[in-house]
């Protein structure tokens, strides 16, 4: 016997009370003093609590609590797959749980996904749309029993289930409870879209960051390391432009590996095969440039006592990379416009015109479209070097590459010094994280060598990092004058009693004659943790 009444489907096969016109004199309001408290309790942890699982799983020892619930469960709808999986619940083993699949339309849970609307099963044991899919049920055990099951429904999407298994005493009491599940159902709905449109989401981009990094692993320079985002990117332009003969401008702070990117593409061309010239023009004076760019002739200069062939020459057939670009005087850069457009020039002293097959790589930490606007930057010229233009990010937007970098320059200095690899502490790796890091790549190099000659007992701690990483008010490191100079002697003392003590506050107070308190006020004014100090691997 099937019954519908307001909305919902009433099964069972016993004659009465059911076989007779339902009364609903008994609603939510006369019940109010208990029920409220629940539906209370399920809003606030709903809007408090961040997480989907931990949410559901309150809301189903709040039901338990206020309900007497023996067993619940929420399940949630993967249109993915076309399923329905129990996502949270009360009374059932992890192994009942795993059990826990339906299809829609199938069982009480399916036929509540299918048709969108509330089931209430007054005796479970003369029902054979209740599965038992867990197997949790037990007949002589659980034999009066009853089973309601409401949909979570927001707006037209119907995503998932709320099923609770009780003994009722009389009809009233059972459609009271159907009420409640109707009202935390429409509660937790948004939580619950909120989760599936996140889950829809990482779903989306684990299968792009797959695909990308399956790309990248095949172009994937190998004198570069990182696999952040960011720098797939930059591993997706190497490869487009590394067959071409195109030039290109290589922008990005300093010390970020701008010269690494331009020998990634290089390596990867078809004169990988050819000379990799690297030239620096802002390494030499100006009036050496232009002779060690284009050659010179015997006499041509004081000091010019041999021909000698420059840059260009000594690349033909191959890549020259011209590293800080924009530091090249107006004159030079009117030659490397003509070798740029016609690939020819002439030496330093000489009228003989030189042809030359030469890739040019150019590469600059300034704003080369600034300078054209300021006039000390030839506009021809720039618009001939980024044809092609690759922006390295600098290592603060990298992410986790900051952990990868340490980890390679930690185990290449190791080995370079003869040791044992180090740990690196928790509070040093967060000391990175949180660092701006100005000089990029070349400053975290840096620190990793400094860092592995520090380690004590094969461990790199937060005391171990330079001071620019400590979290010190900036004002301290830019003024000058002795009130300065005494906070910056002092900020060291505490710095270096922090690191011998192991942050252990009262040993540290001791050793620099303070006060707990007066050491507490210190750390507060130069912002530092304590934490940070202890030995953490």
């Amino acid at each position: 016997m099937q019954l519908e009444k307001r909305g919902f489907t009433v099964t069972g096969i016993v004659p009465s009370p059911l076989s007779e016109p339902l009364s609903f004199s008994c609603r939510l309001g006369e019940c109010r003093s208990e029920l409220m408290p629940l539906l209370s309790e399920v809003s606030k942890v709903v809007s408090v609590e961040g997480k989907l699982s931990r949410t559901l799983k309150l809301v189903l020892e709040l039901m338990q609590k206020h309900m007497q619930v023996v067993r619940a469960m929420i399940t949630l709808y993967d249109a993915s797959c076309d399923q329905i999986f129990i996502h949270e619940s009360y009374g059932l083993s992890p192994e009942e749980v795993e059990k826990g699949v339906y299809a829609p339309g199938e069982g009480i849970t399916g036929r509540v996904i299918e048709t969108r609307q509330p089931i209430v099963v007054p005796h479970i044991a003369d029902d054979p749309l209740f599965l038992n899919r867990t197997g949790s049920w037990d007949k002589q055990r659980d034999g009066q029993h009853s089973f309601i099951c409401v949909p979570i429904i927001r707006g037209a999407k119907v995503m998932g289930t709320i099923g609770i298994e009780r003994v009722y005493n009389n009809v009233q009491l059972r459609f009271l409870d159907l009420e409640v599940l109707r009202v935390i159902a429409a509660i937790i709905a948004q939580a619950v879209e909120l989760h599936l449109l996140e889950r829809a989401h990482k779903k989306v981009l684990r299968a792009h960051n797959t695909a990308l990094s399956q790309h990248a692993e095949k172009f994937k320079p190998t004198n570069i390391i990182g696999n952040s985002r960011a720098m797939q990117a930059v591993y997706q332009l190497i490869d487009k432009v590394s067959h071409a003969r195109t030039t290109v401008l290589i922008l990005g702070e300093s010390g970020v590996g701008k010269e690494r990117v331009a020998t990634a593409i290089h390596q990867n061309s078809h004169c990988s095969g050819g000379p990799f010239i690297k030239f620096n023009c802002a390494s030499l004076p100006e009036s050496v440039i232009e002779s060690e760019l284009f050659g010179h002739e015997k006499g041509a200069f004081t000091g010019a006592i041999s021909r000698r062939a420059g840059r260009f020459e000594e690349a033909d057939g191959g890549t020259l990379f011209l590293d800080e670009v924009g530091e090249l005087s107006p004159s030079a850069q009117s030659k490397l416009l003509r070798v740029i457009q016609e690939r020819s020039f002439e030496r330093v002293g000489s009228n003989d015109t030189l042809q030359v097959n030469v890739r040019i790589l150019a590469a600059t930490h300034r704003d080369l479209s600034e300078m054209v606007a300021k006039g000390t930057f030839r506009e021809d010229l720039y618009y001939r070097l980024n044809v092609f233009p690759v922006t390295i990010p600098p290592l603060r937007e990298r992410g986790n590459d900051i952990f990868i970098l340490a980890d390679h320059f930690n185990a290449w200095f190791a080995r370079e010094q003869g040791v044992d690899i180090p740990t690196i502490a928790t509070p040093a790796l967060n000391m990175m994280l949180n660092y701006d890091w100005p000089g990029n790549v070349r400053e975290l190099e840096n620190v990793m060598e400094r860092a592995v000659l520090l380690a004590d007992e094969g461990i790199i701690q937060a005391w171990h990092l330079p001071l620019s990483l400590q979290p010190v008010i900036e004002h301290l490191i830019e003024q000058d004058g002795l009130e300065a100079r005494l906070a910056r002697v002092e900020y060291d003392l505490i710095i270096e009693a922090l690191g011998m003590f192991q942050g252990n506050i009262s040993r540290t107070a001791g050793h620099l004659n303070l006060t707990r308190r007066a050491l507490g006020l210190r750390l507060e004014k130069y912002r530092l943790n304590y934490k940070n100090f202890r030995g953490q691997a």
